[in-house]
């Protein structure tokens, strides 16, 4: 496959742009449809009389319909965007930066997807798009309990999520308490939404993210959060995101004292409570309620999920204490990553 794509670029090098732009403009419908053709021609960066020319191409070869509503992929269209999805990876580079990252890193897989999350918004629905099809097929035939945190990556990630037949019995549990801050973007609502649209079950968790110690001893002690808690420590499967160490202090309203002892330790990223440096040690710790750090390592399928370039030292940063467990990001953030380790 290498051999072949690098003899195309010596022979036809046009050929292989015009694949990826047209390849591009499938693969944004599939994710915003429908989609109107003047929203597509600003979202890509096209203006629209090159895009007219491409979408007729398309429509000509049945890979999209075009309504009133705006322009969907076809059967064909959906099916032509899984095939190639391999070789495009491999064209746009996306392949070496998933080996390079799951070698530097020693995780169990690295997923790639094209674009830069802090430029385009549509980023993270791709990626939300990559983590369901991952979490699908790592679940097995008997009761799985999938647990995920908040956050707007994370968001994406149950907008994506559709039915799976093959695994009815899913149970999805918040790996943690709520921020107090946007709903939509709270592990409870994202939890619900995501068996909503999987036509699975759900459990919630209805306790504050950040507790102090006397209110952490009184509210483990209720018989229903010790159930909750029993349910989302035997999860077999975690979906979390990584946070930006500063961004998430100010999210949660940390105090002065905990806000100088973070920066001190000079904590560059943040996930399920912990702060860590760039060499990945924990340099602060937030009392919660829900996953903690040594949970991951009790043999659960561990994902984390997270993209833009302006992300890449705060995912270093988890990465040290993630080995063997699955990153989903994209080029954006993959490249900063890569360029790190040179």
């Amino acid at each position: 496959m290498h051999s072949l794509i690098q003899a195309q670029q010596k022979l036809l090098p046009d050929l292989l742009s015009v694949m990826q732009k047209r390849y591009q403009i499938l693969q944004y419908i599939r994710l915003m449809q429908p989609i109107g053709r003047r929203n597509l021609a600003v979202s890509l960066g096209l203006t629209e009389r090159v895009l007219r020319s491409e979408v007729t191409f398309l429509k000509d070869q049945n890979l999209i319909e075009i309504y009133s509503s705006g322009m969907t992929l076809t059967f064909e269209g959906d099916m032509l965007l899984s095939q190639l999805e391999e070789v495009m990876k491999e064209v746009s580079g996306q392949t070496l930066l998933e080996t390079t990252l799951k070698e530097a890193f020693s995780l169990s897989e690295v997923i790639v997807v094209s674009g830069d999350s802090d430029e385009s918004p549509w980023v993270k629905k791709e990626m939300g798009r990559a983590c369901v099809s991952c979490i699908k097929q790592r679940l097995d035939g008997k009761k799985n309990i999938v647990a995920v945190t908040g956050g707007t990556t994370l968001a994406a990630v149950a907008d994506m999520m559709t039915p799976d037949m093959k695994h009815p019995d899913v149970l999805f549990v918040p790996a943690r308490g709520g921020l107090g801050e946007n709903v939509q973007n709270q592990a409870n609502t994202i939890c619900a939404k995501m068996a909503e649209k999987s036509s699975s079950n759900y459990r919630l968790l209805h306790v504050p993210d950040q507790l102090s110690d006397e209110a952490y001893q009184s509210i483990i002690g209720e018989p229903s959060i010790k159930e909750m808690l029993h349910l989302i420590k035997s999860a077999s499967m975690v979906v979390h995101g990584i946070g930006d160490a500063m961004t998430m202090a100010e999210r949660r309203r940390t105090s002065e004292a905990d806000l100088e002892k973070i920066k001190a330790g000079q904590a560059v990223g943040e996930a399920f409570g912990y702060y860590f440096n760039q060499s990945g040690e924990v340099v602060h710790k937030v009392k919660t309620i829900g996953i903690q750090l040594d949970d991951l390592k009790n043999n659960k399928c561990v994902i984390a999920v997270a993209g833009g370039s302006s992300k890449a030292k705060a995912i270093k940063a988890f990465l040290q204490q993630a080995r063997d467990s699955i990153l989903i990001t994209d080029e954006g953030a993959a490249k900063e990553l890569v360029r790190d380790l040179i």
